[in-house]
């Protein structure tokens, strides 16, 4: 993924008039050839073009940054862990007990 820099920021940015005037192809197009593209109104950045690919490298990695956040909160706190085998022996279980149990996670 390429991101903004300051040497390219100013080729990224597209007035929205360019929409009106019938240049969405050109601009989408633009989108997938350079990348992301910054749209302002009165030189205010109203949205931000991006491919779908791009955007859903941001949201893996954000989702990343926040498990890694929450576990990291979870290491630094005092807390007692208990390990797979002590549970299998508090509720009197055995590796042969779980295999034909079916879980889904979503």
């Amino acid at each position: 993924m390429q991101g903004l820099t300051t040497t390219n920021i100013l080729d990224s940015i597209v007035p929205i008039s360019r929409f009106n005037k019938g240049e969405a192809n050109k601009i989408f197009s633009d989108v997938k050839k350079y990348g992301t593209r910054i749209v302002v109104k009165n030189n205010i950045p109203e949205c931000v073009l991006m491919s779908p690919q791009t955007y859903q490298q941001i949201m893996n990695e954000y989702e990343d940054a926040v498990l890694l956040a929450e576990a990291q909160k979870r290491l630094s706190q005092n807390v007692e862990y208990t390990d797979h085998e002590d549970l299998m022996k508090k509720f009197g279980l055995t590796e042969s007990d779980l295999n034909d149990v079916e879980v889904n996670l979503e």
